[in-house]
């Protein structure tokens, strides 16, 4: 079972494992709020709950554990959405939880910054863009600018001169469609029962 998923929808899974799952109820936005049935959930302890209660799975398809029912979440933009710190390089998530370790980034054709994370494939907020501007640097010390307006203009699924630094490490940056980038990063954006 996901240890992410607390231990009272653990019980409720075992003493009912059959409730079906729901889906095209549930959507998070690229603002990191979650949704229902296209009215924004402010109720802090519902949104404190699926925060705690939001996994992955086999699928790639995220989800909010409610008790015995699974919640397929659409995504908007990706399962995580990633804020910049007040300082150094160590992202948040969305759920109030550190991001961890960053393995791989891409730029998309509108400059939007996806990064596959410890905790999992997120997008950074487009509020915190000066935030990754500040750590880009080229991997042969030409200028950042040129080289990041030449990598939007490559073609989808191409490396680009860019690296990020982060914590003592530099990722390379690679160039991909937003159109392709749940299929890259291993996240469906809108699960349905037939999703493979």
């Amino acid at each position: 079972m996901n240890p992410d998923i607390e231990d009272w929808a653990r019980r409720a899974m075992q003493r009912w494992p059959n409730v079906p799952h729901l889906y095209g109820w549930l959507r998070l936005d690229r603002r990191g709020r979650w949704l229902i049935r296209g009215e924004l959930i402010t109720r802090p302890q519902i949104i404190e709950t699926i925060a705690a209660n939001y996994a992955v799975d086999a699928r790639g398809c995220w989800y909010f554990q409610n008790g015995p029912q699974r919640g397929y979440l659409a995504l908007d933009a990706a399962p995580l959405i990633l804020s910049a710190p007040a300082a150094g390089d160590a992202l948040d998530t969305h759920l109030g939880k550190p991001a961890g370790a960053v393995s791989r980034a891409a730029l998309d054709e509108g400059g939007g910054l996806w990064l596959v994370t410890a905790r999992g494939p997120g997008w950074l907020a487009d509020r915190d863009l000066d935030w990754a501007l500040d750590r880009l640097s080229t991997i042969d010390g030409e200028s950042v600018e040129a080289t990041l307006a030449a990598a939007l203009a490559q073609r989808s699924g191409t490396a680009t001169r860019l690296q990020l630094r982060l914590e003592a490490r530099s990722v390379p940056v690679e160039r991909i469609d937003e159109a392709d980038i749940a299929g890259e990063f291993g996240f469906v954006r809108e699960p349905t029962a037939s999703t493979p």
